[in-house]
């Protein structure tokens, strides 16, 4: 598991991790979401050892990263796609990566193709594209065969085939018994791939459920109907307590009933229905809800 325990991490006057505390559990992908400035990436220096935090703690398998004997048999990471010596090929620079953790030189190759990158080892990664390079850091995130997985932002640059591979790539690891942590913005992205949301603001922990439970809590829930007869419908639907907006292409937006209350109704007076639709608030529609006092940076309407 990975552990943070009122963690908090302050530069001058500034605090960029506000007494956090969270856990990652194996077995499921666990997505990081935040808007700008949230905290994310410095959440994840700290628990890869690359800051120091100012209070609190992040163990990984019960221990601090600087307490690893070999860190990339235990944890793998993808902060930054392009810290990556551009001289170097691929197989070089996953080869130099893998002699520094003792990790055996058939690991590169099979890594390799893991990621794709087979048909390119010999190329020099300073003339790979963005998604190239994203590859060619989970390579060498894989490259102990670790337990524990984070990654910031892997599917920038990717191509439509690469982002469809790494949510596959993704769900296997975790199906494996993993623990994979996953940071992104790409909002459709994590609705697809990740089970469990873990969403900070400021610094502070804002949610932190099950994906499925997180969207199901929304008060972001309608049902949209076209009926000949709309405004009769709208009429008995106001009258059995639930509100019915009119849309300007003729439909109805219901809500205070559900989809079967207002079948039933429909179905007593001898209404035809054209459509009836339940409607559902996106990952999207919750995360702007849960985040929208804690977004430092918007951009106005022209």
């Amino acid at each position: 598991m990975i552990e943070v325990e009122q963690l908090s991490k302050r530069y001058g006057p500034v605090t960029a991790v506000d007494d956090l505390s969270f856990t990652v559990r194996p077995g499921r992908v666990t997505g990081f979401l935040g808007p700008n400035g949230a905290g994310k990436s410095t959440t994840m220096r700290i628990i890869l050892g690359l800051d120091t935090p100012t209070a609190g703690r992040a163990l990984v398998g019960g221990r601090r990263y600087d307490g690893l004997v070999r860190p990339l048999r235990e944890v793998g990471s993808l902060l930054d796609a392009t810290a990556l010596h551009a001289g170097r090929t691929a197989r070089a620079h996953l080869l130099s990566i893998a002699q520094s953790n003792g990790i055996p030189r058939p690991r590169v190759t099979e890594v390799l193709r893991l990621t794709g990158l087979e048909g390119v080892a010999g190329r020099r990664a300073g003339g790979f594209s963005l998604g190239m390079k994203q590859r060619l850091g989970i390579a060498a995130a894989m490259l102990g065969d670790p337990p524990v997985l984070m990654f910031d932002e892997p599917v920038n640059g990717l191509d439509p085939e690469g982002i469809h591979w790494i949510r596959g790539f993704f769900r296997e690891l975790a199906a494996d018994g993993r623990t994979v942590l996953v940071s992104s913005h790409l909002m459709s992205e994590m609705a697809q791939t990740a089970e469990h949301l873990i969403i900070i603001g400021r610094g502070r922990l804002l949610a932190d459920l099950p994906a499925t439970e997180l969207i199901e809590s929304s008060a972001r829930h309608d049902v949209l109907l076209r009926s000949p007869r709309a405004a009769e419908l709208g009429r008995l639907i106001a009258a059995r307590g639930g509100t019915a907006n009119p849309q300007d292409d003729g439909a109805l937006v219901v809500t205070g009933l559900d989809a079967a209350a207002v079948g039933e109704l429909a179905a007593s007076h001898g209404i035809a229905l054209h459509a009836l639709v339940p409607r559902q608030a996106s990952l999207e529609d919750v995360y702007l809800d849960i985040t929208g006092d804690s977004t430092d940076y918007r951009a106005g309407l022209s």
